[in-house]
Formats: structure tokens, C-alpha cells, sequence
């Protein structure tokens, strides 16, 4: 009866096989393959030299969270994925990279520029997308809705400690029958002596299970307006389960939340949310952030497979000396070079106040439908085993579904952009529309 022993890197490297009554036999002998992704590849990625396009605050940026996150979370990631856990012990090192609260000027936050965070953002989900997500919720969503829609006093009572990942964050928008329809959501916010009482449930939320702090949104009742609130873990009535069987981004933890009699008091109540209009100032920082992850995973794929292709061989040869391969790894880098332009262009044009959302959602849906390409040409090219978390293409391209969907669908997004161009807005059946108007 063969056992099986196996150190915390999960690479196939430190897998040993022992037999009753034999010595251990170690995997990476008996059974070669090549360079495991606990191991990153060096980045090969960047073909048309966008470094150049960074400052040297951003270059160095750049370069602190690569090495970081290859030193640090590379190692780990493959067993936390499958065991879909948080490596909560890695979060002093996150905290390191100094990109927490972004753009965010003051309060202890970094004051990056939105190019420099963007960039950022893709060196983390490079290496995980797990970590990246985990950094983005708590910084481009609940971090920067303090910033932009708190109150002085909040921005300095929160904001400084989850600069520091001393604690951390959560936003809850999401609810279970609301989702791209986030703006019906149907949570509650009662007015009483003091404060506020928040009755309702909220879906699919990162970071919900252990986080300090929850940026939650509600409808008021008295307005039928959409208010934001801060909560504070262990509040009574807060009640807070892991979302289980998730198939990507398994380290990040998302939870459902349910809300009963929550009592929130007036000084945690967000002056700036008013409507729901006004978290669009939120998400249009944020669906840019998004966007520089697919763009990510596709850097790490395509330096996974340009390693891997080189170094295992079939019929003779390396892999990377098949015409059709090459073929395959040159499409790849492509669709990362084109996905890099239009994420910096993002960027710069959010810099110069032109962004419209019609951009934002154009380049996160566009940029996440060439990723599910090029991860799935990674698939393809690592055979057998890029079904494998080891060798981090199996991993990535279950990551990047959730990713596909979140911050608006493909969909969504297109008929954001498409209201734009055209002035038609077809986010409701006709039909449905027509009745509406009744």
C-alpha cells in the first residue's frame, strides 16, 4: 500500500511515495517533469517593454510586490487553494508591499497613482489571484469608500489601521437575488434614536468571515434611498458563514451575511452615500483595479508556460521547438500585450478626468474575455499536467471565473458601454419595460 508525504510547497518536486518495507521515493526523480510554480518563473511577459511607460516610483512598486509575492505566497498558494483557506499569517507580508488604500492620499495610506496600483494589482494576481482579491476588496472597495464618502472623523478612525492591514475590510453591496441588479437591493436601514437598525442579507461578500470592519449598503426607509454604513465585527445581530465548494478563487473567503436588528450608530452612518449613484464613484476606481487582474493571470500563465514549454520535452524535443506550440505561446503574448495597453490607457485616462463608466466597463469585460483565452492556451499547452494547481495553470483558470463575473458580468458591462455609444439603454426586456411604464 503506497503512502504519500508532502512539505507545504504542494509542488511536485517535494512529493515522496514510500512503500511498506521500501524507502521513500522521491517524485522528482522517479517521475521528472519540470519547474513547479511554488518555483515562479521569471517574468517574460512584457514584450513591448510597457516598464518603460512607468515612472521609477512605479517601476520600483512594480518590482517590490514581484518579489514579494514569488518569495512568499508562491510557495504556499497551491495548498491554501486546495485546502480553501486564508494564509492569514502571510498578511504582515501584504501589508509590506505598501499598496494598501491605493490612491488614497493622507492617513497613513500610500497615495499611489492609480497607474502605479493598477500594476501593482496585476503583480499580485500574477503569482494569486486570491491575494490580489483579497488586497482589492479591502482596499479599492471598502477602503476608498471611507475615503471618498466618509466623514473626517471615520477617515481618521479607520482609515490609518487598515492602511496597516492591522485590521481589515469587507464591502457588501451583493445580496442573494440581487446581484447585476444591485441597485434593488432590499436590505434596510430604519432610522431610531442614536443610529440606525439594518435588517437584511448580503451575498458573496471577500474578506466577510474575519473582517473588522463592514462597509454595508442599505436602503433607508424613509427615503427609499441607498445609504452606506460601517459595522463593526461582533455587532449583535451580525451573523456571518463561509460560502463552501467554491471552485476559483478558493483562498479568498466569501460569506453570506445576514443582518437582524443590527444597530449601527450615527457616527458610522457614510455621509457621502446618498444613492446608488454615488458608489459609482467607488466603482469606477475599482473596475479599473479588476480589470488589471485578468491581465495578471494571464502574465503568469504565459510565464509559466514559457518556462514549462522549454523545459519539458516529447518526441525528442522541448516543447517549445513544435511549430504549432510556439504558435499558441505567440498568441498568448499578444493578447497580454493588447490587454496591458488598454488597462494603462484606462489608467491615464481615468488620471485625466475622461473616463467614462462606458470605458471602465469596456476594458474589464474585454480584457476578462482575451484572459479566459489565454489561460485556456495555457491549459492546452501543459497536456496532462496543466490540470494540475502545481503548476499554477489549473489554478488560474478556475481563479479567473469568478473574476469573469464579478465587478459586472461580461454582459453587464457590454451593455454598459453599449448604452453609452448609443444612447439606448437594454438593461430590462422590452416587454418588461413596457409594463413598467403601466
Amino acid at each position: 500500500m503506497p503512502t504519500s508525504s508532502q512539505n507545504q510547497g504542494n509542488s511536485s518536486k517535494d512529493v515522496k511515495i514510500s512503500y511498506i518495507g521500501l524507502p521513500a521515493l522521491d517524485v522528482s526523480v522517479a517521475f521528472p517533469q519540470a519547474t513547479p510554480a511554488s518555483i515562479f518563473p521569471p517574468s517574460a511577459s512584457d514584450y513591448f517593454q510597457f516598464n518603460d511607460l512607468l515612472t521609477p516610483e512605479e517601476q520600483a512598486l512594480r518590482k517590490n510586490v514581484s518579489v514579494v509575492m514569488e518569495k512568499e505566497i508562491a510557495p504556499i498558494m497551491a495548498e491554501y487553494w486546495e485546502k480553501a483557506e486564508f494564509p492569514f499569517h502571510v498578511i504582515p507580508k501584504l501589508a509590506s508591499l505598501n499598496a494598501a488604500g491605493g490612491t488614497i492620499k493622507g492617513y497613513g495610506c500610500p497615495g499611489l497613482s492609480i497607474t502605479g496600483s493598477a500594476f501593482a494589482t496585476a503583480e499580485m494576481a500574477r503569482v494569486d489571484a486570491s491575494c490580489s482579491t483579497f488586497v482589492l476588496v479591502h482596499s479599492s472597495l471598502a477602503m476608498l469608500t471611507i475615503a471618498l464618502c466618509g466623514s473626517e472623523a471615520q477617515k481618521q478612525k479607520y482609515l490609518p489601521s487598515l492602511a496597516r492591514l492591522d485590521t481589515v475590510a469587507c464591502w457588501a453591496l451583493t445580496e442573494p437575488d440581487y446581484g447585476s441588479d444591485a441597485s434593488s437591493l432590499r436590505t434596510t436601514a430604519t432610522k431610531v434614536s442614536g443610529g440606525w437598525i439594518l435588517e437584511g442579507q448580503k451575498r458573496w461578500i471577500g474578506n466577510s468571515t474575519f473582517a473588522d470592519v463592514l462597509v454595508v449598503f442599505a436602503r433607508n426607509t424613509t427615503t427609499n434611498q441607498i445609504n452606506g454604513y460601517i459595522v463593526k465585527k461582533g455587532s449583535p445581530g451580525l451573523r456571518v458563514s463561509k460560502i463552501e465548494n467554491k471552485i476559483g478563487l478558493r483562498m479568498v473567503q466569501n460569506g453570506d451575511i445576514l443582518l437582524k436588528e443590527v444597530f449601527v450608530p450615527d457616527e458610522d452612518r457614510l455621509p457621502g452615500v446618498n444613492s446608488f449613484q454615488d458608489t459609482s464613484k467607488v466603482l469606477a476606481v475599482s473596475r479599473v483595479m479588476v480589470a488589471w487582474q485578468p491581465i495578471g493571470i494571464s502574465m503568469g500563465v504565459f510565464d509559466m508556460c514559457h518556462r514549462y514549454l522549454k523545459e519539458r520535452k516529447q518526441f525528442g524535443a522541448p516543447l517549445a521547438a513544435f511549430q504549432i506550440n510556439q504558435e499558441k505561446l505567440v498568441r498568448m503574448l499578444g493578447n497580454v500585450q493588447a490587454m496591458v495597453l488598454v488597462g494603462w490607457r484606462l489608467c491615464k485616462l481615468y488620471e485625466s478626468g475622461k473616463m467614462t463608466p462606458g470605458h471602465a466597463s469596456l476594458g474589464k469585460g474585454w480584457i476578462s474575455l482575451k484572459a479566459r483565452e489565454t489561460v485556456a492556451l495555457g491549459r492546452e499547452l501543459l497536456g496532462g499536467n496543466g490540470i494540475l494547481a502545481d503548476f499554477l495553470v489549473a489554478k488560474a483558470f478556475c481563479d479567473l471565473e469568478p473574476i469573469f463575473s464579478y465587478e459586472g458580468t461580461y454582459d453587464i458591462n457590454s451593455l454598459v458601454t453599449g448604452r453609452e455609444i448609443t444612447g439606448i439603454a437594454s438593461f430590462k426586456p422590452a416587454a418588461l419595460s413596457k409594463r413598467s411604464r403601466l
